[in-house]
């Protein structure tokens, strides 16, 4: 979103966080299917060169390929938790190194206990 965003306005600008923002927005109203025809419209307006909207038709062709998997609406209405990439990223690097090992069985009990052990090795405050 942040590439097609730059496409409009200069890397500085809070005009380009302003649209990615407003985007994000629609996104996570469920509205995504609208939002990719949207910036490819704004993107025709100013007679950009196909190389210049390439951003703008990445994103929206993401959009709309993967809309089926960009309920977060009903996601949000589940109570379902949001987070970023990194975010999750490191969820999933955290809960390998510390869960899967070969062999082992976990309790939901045992494996409460461990990932706090884990946070703190990962973390550096072991001490």
């Amino acid at each position: 979103m942040w590439k097609a965003a730059f496409v409009f306005y200069s890397q500085t600008s809070t005009q380009a966080e302003a649209w990615e923002s407003k985007r994000l927005q629609l996104i996570l109203e469920g509205k995504s299917s609208s939002v990719a025809p949207g910036m490819r419209r704004s993107a025709t307006l100013p007679k950009l060169t196909s190389q210049e909207c390439k951003p703008v038709d990445t994103c929206a062709r993401y959009l709309l390929n993967n809309a089926k998997y960009l309920k977060y609406d009903d996601y949000l209405k589940a109570g379902f938790p949001m987070a970023t990439g990194v975010i999750e990223g490191a969820c999933r690097h955290l809960i390998k190194d510390s869960m899967d090992i070969t062999g082992a069985r976990w309790t939901m009990r045992g494996a409460e206990a461990v990932l706090p052990l884990g946070c703190l090795y990962i973390s550096g405050h072991w001490d």
